[in-house]
């Protein structure tokens, strides 16, 4: 989503340069003769280019973070789960661990 995003917003301001430094009073963009009516609706499309563009990227970019929060946040329960399970393996039957805890370590 970062890369589309990425990519609509680049491709709508070489969109608006290009209608900007590129065009003459002749109506001319990218070499293809239009009308004012085109060129304003080429500027138009661009802007709303831009705009949905930057939109996907901040929501792509918002969905990375809470996807890369949430894999810490499992690693980290993940280590406990694994902790407490050896802590369980070291127990005896009756309750009492086999093991002191600086032997643990």
């Amino acid at each position: 989503m970062v890369i589309l995003g990425l990519l609509l917003v680049i491709l709508g301001v070489i969109a608006i340069l290009s209608a900007i430094f590129v065009s003459t009073g002749t109506n001319e963009m990218l070499g293809i003769e239009m009308g004012s009516l085109s060129v304003f609706l080429v500027g138009v499309a661009a802007g709303a280019a831009v705009l949905w563009g930057y939109s996907i990227l901040k929501w792509g970019t918002k969905r990375s973070l809470a996807h890369r929060k949430e894999r810490k946040e499992i690693g980290v329960l993940n280590e406990r789960l694994k902790r407490a399970e050896s802590e369980r393996h070291d127990e005896t039957p009756d309750g009492r661990q086999d093991k002191t805890p600086d032997e643990r370590i």
